[in-house]
């Protein structure tokens, strides 16, 4: 544990307490991709198999079950809740997210650190991971709409891997043979695939305008 990991959890732990608040609070998922909050619970499900055979810490177990329990009670909301479900925008998250499972697993199934079930799985949910934003993302640029509760869970979710970054980059420096090339190249593309909406997301509260993603 460092002051980067903490701070990327705790961004992390923050996206879903905005997202859920939005929920919660407002009744509301607009500008919600539900195809996106299926991918993170798929993510999760296949990266904490090990929850109930491997204990590394309290602090661990706790995290690992608040986004277990959070994925699952998103999609839940988005898709049964008689009100929050009347306001998902069905007509524009047609980002097929199905075509992006395959490969994924494909991929882990080839590149992997040990040819095991788990860790088999664990590849899938970091592969899966780093695209599973695309739907959200896509889903924005159509709508143009983007409240602030949806903006800032987004910027977030973002923030929080470009946080792991620099935890890596520091355990690299301070702790001995730490390589890890999976998650590093994974994560590098996935805080890539932000790199737009954090440029126009920072210029909007630069100018105290209303955020707006270019068609």
């Amino acid at each position: 544990m460092n002051l980067f990991r903490l701070a990327g959890d705790m961004t992390h732990l923050l996206s879903v307490v905005v997202l859920l608040l939005k929920i919660h609070t407002i009744k509301s998922c607009a500008g919600i991709s539900l195809k996106t909050q299926e991918l993170y619970a798929i993510v999760f499900a296949a990266r904490y198999l090990d929850l109930f055979v491997h204990f590394m810490s309290l602090y661990n177990t706790i995290m690992k079950l608040v986004f277990l329990a959070s994925s699952f009670s998103i999609v839940w909301y988005m898709r049964q809740h008689k009100i929050v479900r009347r306001t998902y925008d069905k007509e524009h998250d047609t980002f097929r997210h199905q075509f992006i499972l395959l490969p994924c697993l494909v991929l882990a199934l080839l590149i992997n650190e040990k040819f095991t079930f788990r860790e088999v799985m664990w590849a899938f949910s970091i592969y899966l991971e780093a695209v599973a934003i695309l739907p959200q993302l896509v889903l924005l640029q159509r709508t143009r709409n983007i409240d602030n509760l949806a903006g800032h869970y987004v910027f977030f979710l973002g923030a929080y891997r470009a946080l792991y970054i620099l935890n890596w980059i520091y355990r690299y420096f301070t702790e001995p043979h730490f390589v890890h090339w999976i998650s590093w190249i994974a994560g590098i593309v996935q805080t890539l695939l932000y790199a737009d909406f954090f440029y126009y997301y920072i210029t909007s509260w630069k100018n105290n305008v209303k955020l707006e993603l270019p068609a």
